[in-house]
């Protein structure tokens, strides 16, 4: 089906410019008008409420892994449920943790203080000061926004520190230098920031002296996307790196040697980490390439995994140690560290595989094949303390395991062996007997083979009948792997529907190479291998157009957003979470200008040309004959502007085509600040879904 070739409205043009005002009157009134009437008529089916009470109680479960992270001796864990909808952000031993019902220690209550202080508060994380950890730089979030306020807090004594270190909101990034110091970059007034929103200026704070004193270390240019920093106080190898992120997927990086900045010379595009420890002699650079690298006579393809001598690497040896390359179906999903010892995720088709390179005292690898769980998703987290000289976890690991019909569990692993004791493990949330999940391959337009997950329910035939749910995202190297969803389960499974989940072009599956086939002018072929995903799902009789719904958010809202527009015939459901449409406007709004890398610009002529081949909003006909969709955003969201949902709305209803919406006031880019607003944002989409795609008619 040909795409619209009818002229882009320009943003002058634009009737509904007027809804990009986030928090004006009159869009408010617009957007409770709208939710509305989307409860009016979703809320009023019977269906709603039973499948909210079944979500909100999937949510709440105590039945749920704590995840963890380790400083020092504790392990720490934000919980929610229904007596802590912010959150307690608590801590445990790990012999308290392996128990079936650890005994957890408060640090900070979140819905106290958020009552306290009349603020809705919502966690954004902390930054701990070690070896002790005793102080922390504890963000905190508006409603979920990305712009948070930070402020000191002593995780002793269990309370913020009077006249400490603290920030307004902003999108701040801090980094401890020592007790009384800190780097960081954050709105220090205008020019400070860059064009998407980032901070622009490094600098370096002394406690007790006032912000603007700080003294300035570095300073990108506005048309950067972000300036941060990391501070490694590991004896031996104390480093302070400087980072200059030039777009989304390249950087600068340099170190500060005193006063002096010295660029490391890495490829722009690849991904830098160090491999030391305290007492341990060596100290190893590890690059993730993104483009191919030669180094002598011997090319690195992108995709490789690469470990060089740090000593020998700055003094301008390139000799490099290969720890993992590519092949047609295998890439890089991840590193992690112990003491002596590089973890490398892998995925091979789609499926998780584990290894480890054992680094000896000359600084050589040697590899071992790990046995771990498959087929499946695997997450894998050192938890060796660098600062430690006698770290007794320094050679231990966590390592999660779930896929589509088994229950998430978490194991302890140790370096070296394949036997791993058994942390948390979920109980079954549905009955999984009778159903199965399959890979299947659908040909694109120009002939790749593009793998996609179907997990059947109980009692489902190849018939053309069943309701289906086509999943995807598509862009910036994220993989989509298998999951376990107690909420599928319970809204989707048990009622008959069948889950696809694609692993289109723009993804990580296959590494830097899936992922660059649709950047930019060639950004369409994400969208044509959905299309041959949905059309091998009719083919197959796994489903039919009557019955088959998409779903995808923020970049995954573009895709089901222009894929829509592109095919309607081919669907009676969309579901657009926190998506970009207007790509004519994207770069102007909030963080867009840091995506042009992932689009391109607008601006451009020869680049708009291919952008408005697919941007939504330009794309709408007045004669279309469009599924009835649901546009979901949140008014918080300052990453992906509501704007973009908002204005997608208003067209259609202008061009008259039926349309839903429901923007929650709260929640950021994850749509929704606690469990009870999750639940009912989940509850209004099963049911939207179910009310488009069931058997009945």
């Amino acid at each position: 089906m040909a795409m619209s070739q009818d002229k882009p409205a320009a943003a002058d043009d634009d009737p509904h410019l007027w809804l990009e005002e986030v928090q004006g009157d009159k869009a408010l009134a617009w957007v409770r008008e709208r939710n509305a009437e989307t409860q009016k008529l979703l809320a009023a089916r019977s269906d709603f409420a039973p499948t909210r009470e079944k979500l909100l109680a999937v949510l709440n479960s105590q039945d749920r892994i704590p995840a963890v992270s380790r400083r020092g001796d504790w392990f720490y864990n934000l919980w929610q449920d229904a007596s802590h909808k912010r959150g307690l952000w608590r801590r445990t031993t790990l012999d308290e943790y392996r128990k079936a019902s650890p005994k957890w220690e408060t640090v900070l209550d979140l819905d106290a203080l958020a009552a306290a202080e009349k603020e809705n508060w919502v966690w954004a994380g902390a930054e701990c000061l070690g070896p002790d950890y005793r102080r922390c730089l504890i963000s905190l979030s508006r409603g979920g926004a990305d712009a948070k306020v930070v402020r000191e807090f002593d995780s002793v004594a269990k309370s913020f520190v009077a006249g400490g270190f603290a920030l307004p909101e902003a999108k701040s990034d801090v980094a401890w230098v020592d007790a009384d110091t800190l780097y960081v970059g954050t709105d220090f007034g205008p020019g400070s920031m860059t064009d998407s929103g980032y901070p622009r200026i490094l600098k370096r704070w002394k406690r007790g002296t006032p912000l603007a004193e700080a003294k300035t270390v570095f300073e990108g240019r506005r048309e950067n996307i972000w300036v941060g920093v990391s501070v490694d106080t590991t004896p031996g190898f104390e480093r302070t790196l400087i980072v200059r992120a030039l777009d989304f997927f390249r950087q600068e990086h340099y170190l500060l040697q005193g006063d002096a900045l010295v660029r490391l010379e890495v490829p722009d595009d690849a991904r830098v980490s160090f491999m030391h420890s305290a007492g341990v002699a060596g100290d190893t650079l590890l690059l993730e390439l993104r483009s191919d690298l030669k180094a002598g006579e011997r090319l690195h393809p992108k995709g490789s995994l690469l470990a060089a001598d740090m000593v020998a690497y700055l003094k301008g040896e390139r000799r490099f140690q290969v720890l993992f390359e590519p092949t047609e179906t295998r890439s890089l999903a991840g590193i992690s560290l112990t003491r002596s010892h590089v973890l490398v995720n892998i995925l091979d088709n789609v499926t998780g595989r584990l290894e480890e390179w054992k680094r000896d005292a000359n600084g050589r690898f040697a590899r071992r094949a790990v046995d771990a769980p498959s087929p499946g998703n695997l997450g894998v987290t050192g938890l060796h303390d660098p600062l430690k000289r006698d770290d007794p976890l320094a050679e231990q690991y966590l390592l999660s395991y779930t896929d589509f019909l088994t229950p998430d569990s978490l194991l302890l692993g140790r370096s070296g062996s394949d036997k791993r004791d058994t942390l948390k493990s979920l109980p079954a949330s549905f009955d999984s007997v009778g159903m199965r999940a399959e890979q299947h391959f659908a040909t694109s337009r120009d002939g790749t083979r593009v793998p996609y997950f179907v997990v059947w329910p109980r009692g489902a035939k190849a018939d053309g009948n069943n309701p289906t749910l086509l999943y995807g995202y598509g862009g910036f190297q994220i993989s989509l792997e298998p999951w376990y969803s107690r909420g599928f389960g319970a809204a989707w499974y048990q009622r008959g529907g069948v889950l696809v989940v694609a692993n289109i072009r723009g993804g990580g599956e296959f590494g830097p190479r899936w992922h660059q086939a649709a950047m930019k002018a060639d950004k369409q072929r994400s969208y044509d291998d959905f299309i041959a995903v949905a059309e091998d799902l009719v083919r197959r009789k796994i489903s039919s157009p009557r019955h088959l719904g998409i779903e995808g958010g923020s970049n995954g809202g573009l895709l089901v957003g222009a894929v829509m527009l592109q095919r309607p015939e081919l669907f009676n459901a969309v579901v657009c979470q926190v998506p970009l449409l207007d790509m004519k406007r994207f770069h102007k709004l909030l963080a867009g200008a840091s995506w042009v890398a992932e689009y391109g610009n607008p601006e451009l002529p020869e680049e708009w040309a291919w952008i408005s081949r697919y941007s939504p909003y330009q794309n709408i006909k007045r004669d279309g004959k469009y599924p009835t969709a649901l546009f979901t955003t949140s008014t918080r969201d300052d990453r992906v502007h509501p704007g973009h949902a908002r204005k997608m709305v208003a067209r259609l209803r202008e061009y008259g085509h039926p349309v839903l919406y429901y923007e929650n006031i709260e929640g950021g880019h994850g749509g929704a600040a606690d469990n009870e607003q999750r639940a009912t944002l989940q509850a209004l989409e099963f049911t939207y879904l179910w009310q488009q795609l069931s058997r009945a008619d």
